[in-house]
């Protein structure tokens, strides 16, 4: 299952955060720390250092995440030039109150009534910019849901006498490579749901689960994870919900939809999808997978090539029989 979801009003907000970007001295991408790279939007990372801004990216939702695995991101982040990552939970006033001072030292030029230090709030829908904005400035200034895409407008706003926040909609892309981004994506409710079949999603979570957290499923709902797959799973939490159809068999949407709420609310317990090393993983089998495509097509050219050559050798073979 490939899930793509770019909504016109994204597109319109990326052409103008292309164009503020002049005009910003650093930009804090918050990214969800149960899938950060999945959840790093590779046209913020474009804009960004075609202008060559400072990153402050924020591993945002930290307390529902595995913590070994954060750390790992973590260090893989700050060893990235102009960059530092910090997982926090938005939700928290003494975690939000470490950004200001982590800001100032990517600009230390800016930060001054004259010079204020000018930042871009960005990130993909849902994963808790508005949150961390009303947080930042202590007051509601930005519509928050549990639902992507509740920002749509950019707005500037003033933290202090030596700030500036610029808020921005939350942006997907137009093509997601790699179908497992789009389904961690959703699965961790960045995507709307006219754009995803949930029963595929959280086949898809169960079978990640089972390869890296089966006893922390065991431990939710209360069955033996040897032999199941994603279905299996889903198949388990109607059981153990009692969620049956009127001929008994089991409720696999209501199920689908319940186990997805219980891993985005932290339920089932901390976890992370992706680390630096499956993400390593996951791009050299996509490199080698493309290598193979465009070797496959560079053998069909290559054949075509050398029919034609040899057709036309032979029509001109034919030809000078022909006149003799």
């Amino acid at each position: 299952m490939s899930i793509q979801w770019f909504p016109g009003h994204m597109n319109a907000a990326r052409k103008k955060a292309a164009e503020a970007m002049e005009k910003v001295d650093l930009v804090i991408e918050v990214l969800d720390a149960r899938l950060p790279q999945a959840s790093c939007n590779p046209m913020i990372e474009q804009i960004r250092l075609f202008r060559q801004r400072p990153c402050l990216k924020i591993l945002n939702k930290s307390d529902l995440a595995d913590p070994a695995a954060t750390q790992a991101w973590i260090a893989h982040y700050n060893s990235q030039k102009n960059v530092n990552a910090v997982a926090l939970s938005c939700k928290k006033p003494s975690d939000v109150a470490k950004i200001p001072k982590l800001a100032l030292a990517l600009a230390p030029h800016r930060g001054t009534p004259l010079k204020p230090l000018r930042m871009m709030i960005m990130g993909i829908p849902n994963v808790g910019k508005s949150t961390l904005m009303n947080a930042l400035l202590k007051k509601r200034v930005a519509a928050v849901g549990d639902e992507p895409a509740v920002t749509k407008t950019q707005q500037r706003l003033y933290l202090g006498n030596n700030m500036v926040l610029i808020d921005t909609p939350g942006m997907l892309w137009p093509k997601i490579a790699h179908p497992s981004d789009g389904l961690m994506l959703a699965a961790s409710h960045a995507i709307g749901t006219n754009a995803l079949i949930e029963d595929e999603v959280a086949t898809f979570l169960g079978d990640l689960l089972l390869q890296h957290y089966a006893p922390l499923l065991s431990a939710r709902y209360g069955f033996d994870t040897a032999g199941m797959d994603g279905v299996s799973v889903i198949e388990g939490v109607a059981a153990r919900r009692g969620f049956r159809l009127k001929g008994g068999d089991a409720d696999f949407e209501k199920a689908s939809h319940a186990f997805l709420q219980d891993y985005r609310t932290g339920a089932i317990g901390r976890i992370t999808l992706e680390t630096p090393q499956t993400r390593a993983a996951l791009l050299a089998a996509y490199d080698a997978e493309q290598a193979a495509i465009e070797a496959e097509h560079a053998a069909a050219v290559a054949a075509a090539e050398a029919a034609k050559a040899a057709q036309e050798a032979q029509w001109q073979a034919h030809l000078q029989e022909r006149d003799e």
